[in-house]
């Protein structure tokens, strides 16, 4: 597997015919997988436009940033992408535990003969760039700033890594391609909803070559997406519940734009409701257990108002901050 890595594209893949996308552009691909390829999802709706910045970065070495609110799917749309070209993929997700060490590599105790001894063990980083890999930098906002700064000769041009440890000098391989997504584009936690984010060096921001935005889909596009993922819901009271659903996510994503609540629904979130739906029949119940548990209760209020407008009834939630006499239902407990 190891030896059959080490190849580059051997086929040329049309992205009109691949993707769907009105281009003329052929991007090089593997005809056969490996381990590290991802699994293709045949249900994937793909952005035309991040699609072709992602393209770009396969075909012509583009370092490519994807930024977008969460839930958007920027993660795997790099994964589908790579999954239908055949292209190694691996995801580090750079939460504040990852060291320098992690990345590049440390000393280790290992027997040799039956005695131990100390070598040096390669990181993610060197292990990634000798070969074809599409390496994904996953919440890269959310990695160390000191940390990094290991991939800053990387972001270059022909750029190549340098092992300090080892006096060692890497080339990348030829197929090896770089990506990152990212929530707030290395400018930290601005909003109060990404807490753990930093703000990073703008020098290294100013080094991607590809920078695109993944916002949320057209309401119908992302009923589609919803319906294909919960394929029971594809009758026609099904498909006027999701799109329902979907009005409501796009109501708490303008009400958060609108600085009046602090979390929004996310495409995730829905496809987990409609989910939850199948579980709990009452569509109130699995919104409440899907999302409405997890915002604060002083914007509940806003929410029942939301909700109101898509469904035509209220949520049935007691809180201090309801009207109890405000509605004819029965009020409940918190779930």
């Amino acid at each position: 597997m190891e030896t059959e890595m080490m190849g580059m594209p051997d086929i040329e893949v049309c992205v009109r015919d691949m993707f769907g996308i009105d281009s003329d552009l052929r991007v090089p691909a593997y005809s056969t997988p490996t381990e590290f390829v991802p699994d293709i999802d045949p249900k994937y709706v793909f952005n035309p436009e991040v699609t072709l910045a992602i393209l770009a970065g396969f075909s012509h070495n583009r370092r490519t940033l994807v930024q977008g609110m969460h839930g958007t799917g920027k993660s795997t749309h790099i994964e589908q992408v790579a999954a239908r070209l055949n292209w190694p993929c691996l995801r580090i997700n750079l939460d504040g535990h990852i060291s320098r060490l992690d990345l590049v590599g440390k000393d280790t105790l290992v027997l040799r003969d039956g005695k131990q001894v100390t070598e040096f063990q390669d990181g993610l980083l060197p292990w990634s760039v000798t070969r074809p890999i599409a390496l994904v930098l996953d919440e890269y906002d959310a990695g160390r700033p000191d940390v990094m700064f290991v991939i800053q000769r990387l972001l270059e041009k022909e750029g190549k890594l340098t092992l300090s440890d080892k006096n060692r000098v890497l080339t990348p391989h030829a197929a090896f391609r770089l990506f990152a997504t990212a929530n707030t584009v290395g400018l930290g936690n601005l909003q109060g909803l990404y807490h753990g984010t930093h703000a990073l060096n703008h020098a290294q921001i100013d080094r991607w070559n590809l920078v695109v935005t993944l916002n949320y889909l057209a309401p119908e596009r992302e009923a589609a997406i919803v319906l294909s993922r919960v394929p029971t819901k594809n009758t026609e009271q099904g498909q006027r519940l999701v799109s329902q659903m979907v009005a409501l996510a796009n109501l708490t994503r303008r009400a958060f734009a609108n600085g009046d609540t602090s979390t929004l629904m996310s495409p995730r979130t829905v496809i987990m409701w409609a989910e939850n739906h199948e579980l709990f029949p009452d569509v109130r119940l699995a919104f409440r257990l899907t999302f409405l548990n997890k915002c604060d209760e002083s914007e509940w209020p806003v929410f029942n108002e939301l909700y109101q407008r898509c469904f035509d009834e209220e949520l049935i939630v007691q809180s201090p901050l309801f009207d109890s006499q405000s509605s004819g239902t029965e009020t409940g407990t918190r779930t």
